[in-house]
């Protein structure tokens, strides 16, 4: 095998997923990822995403492999409420956050739903995740209760108060933190009925 193969090998399990500019990025030359799948030593997972074939993979892989490819898109709504484990769904879409002007991702897999942010709502309350071992931006708790409040019409009302009923129950936001948010999303007036029924 050659030196070149060993090091896009050693990339594959740093990073879980590596892409085809990553090779490029490093000098490596691209034609070798067909070869280490044809040797059995790397799989295509998705369309220009490559990984180890048995690596693990976690029930949120999927965003994983979204991350890779577009790893400025952010995980919010349902998908930020499962990954947080704060609802029994499972959508079947990855719900991700963009800015106002950019170009939507396109995957063949997983299907995505976008939803636009601007502003300050595209870098407050935004943590990663670190998903097979690639790097996911999410927003965190309180922000992803926030948000499902302020695209209830999407996500629907129902899901909103699931969602801040056990984020509250689990002590997983505080007042503070649900306040500063729907101030920021502007949904307090929203928000404050379903927030003054808490405490």
């Amino acid at each position: 095998m050659a030196n070149h193969d060993q090091y896009i090998l050693d990339l594959a399990r740093k990073q879980g997923l590596i892409r085809p500019r990553d090779l490029i990025a490093q000098g490596l030359p691209r034609v070798a990822l067909s070869r280490l799948v044809n040797l059995g030593l790397l799989s295509r997972v998705g369309r220009g995403l490559y990984g180890i074939p048995d690596r693990p993979v976690s029930e949120h892989g999927s965003l994983a492999e979204l991350a890779r490819k577009h790893p400025q898109a952010i995980v919010c709504l349902l998908s930020a409420l499962r990954l947080h484990d704060l609802t029994t769904q499972s959508p079947f879409e990855v719900w991700l956050a963009i800015p106002n002007k950019a170009w939507a991702p396109k995957m063949d897999y997983p299907p995505l739903r976008v939803v636009r942010f601007s502003g300050i709502s595209l870098i407050e309350g935004i943590e990663d995740h670190q998903i097979d071992g690639v790097t996911v931006r999410v927003t965190n708790v309180p922000r992803t209760v926030v948000d499902c409040f302020k695209f209830r019409n999407k996500v629907g009302l129902d899901v909103a108060l699931e969602a801040l009923k056990e984020a509250w129950q689990g002590k997983r936001v505080s007042m503070d933190e649900l306040w500063h948010y729907a101030n920021l999303c502007r949904v307090s007036n929203v928000m404050r009925p379903y927030m003054e029924s808490l405490s």
